[in-house]
């Protein structure tokens, strides 16, 4: 029997962690029954977590920033960071099937040594990416155009590619958009678990965060509401039936 997936979740507000699990679970082709939900955003990541007990593990988005100054994050944010520093040395040590989108992307850059900063920072939206050579012959990539289109939005992101890592996937206002660790290990700048509806209650709820001016809100609403983005989608599919039986 496949062991279940594990998915940490950062997001403080049920609206929009219990969205973006939903999310997980539709693009991903993921059953309820065979995975393990914790939401590390109150008390950080379990000590006692194994990860031999599971057969992969996903990490989503965060209004949490790595690039906040250290004396002005909260006391979780910082414990974490701590936390996620220790889980990457098993995790890159064992390349062990790991997936990590926005903020997930951030702590695994940070982990191994790319510096994390508004540099290269996107509005909300709809952009198109383009696959790298390598990522063209990635196993989670392989047959797709050499353009696709995502959904974005973030305040911050790796300024380089990571030390040890393999740039798939590049954009034209933030370069680094998606990269592998050795052979099991992801990271996404973009949401692949995203739609216009999850989008939406995202603009709606993160209106006051900064992504945007809040008098905003409407208009990108408006303008992701007839996006499609099928092959981020079919990224994370991938990645899920790669590694369990799904």
């Amino acid at each position: 029997m496949t062991k279940p997936v594990l998915i940490l979740q950062l997001r403080p507000e049920d609206e929009t962690s219990d969205n973006e699990f939903e999310a997980i679970l539709k693009y991903g082709g993921l059953d309820k029954k065979k995975l393990q939900r914790i939401r590390i955003e109150n008390t950080g990541i379990p000590t006692d977590l194994v990860l031999d007990d599971y057969s992969a593990v996903i990490v989503g988005g965060s209004p949490f920033d790595i690039s906040t100054p250290q004396q002005e994050k909260s006391a979780i944010q910082i414990k974490i960071e701590q936390d996620f520093m220790h889980l990457f040395d098993d995790i890159v040590g064992h390349d062990f099937p790991f997936f990590g989108a926005c903020s997930g992307n951030g702590l695994l850059g940070m982990y191994l040594g790319a510096t994390v900063s508004t540099r290269y920072r996107e509005p909300v939206g709809c952009v198109t990416l383009d696959l790298t050579e390598e990522g063209k012959n990635d196993p989670l990539l392989t047959g797709f155009p050499d353009r696709i289109s995502v959904l974005l939005g973030h305040k911050e992101a790796c300024d380089t590619v990571p030390d040890g890592a393999v740039l798939l996937m590049r954009g034209s206002m933030c370069p680094v958009q998606m990269f592998r660790v050795r052979r099991n290990i992801y990271a996404t700048q973009f949401h692949p678990e995203a739609d216009p509806d999850g989008f939406t209650v995202r603009i709606n709820v993160y209106k006051h965060h900064g992504y945007f001016k809040p008098e905003e809100a409407e208009g990108l609403i408006e303008r992701i509401k007839h996006a499609e983005t099928p092959y981020a989608q079919e990224i994370l599919r991938r990645f899920v039936s790669r590694f369990t039986d799904e």
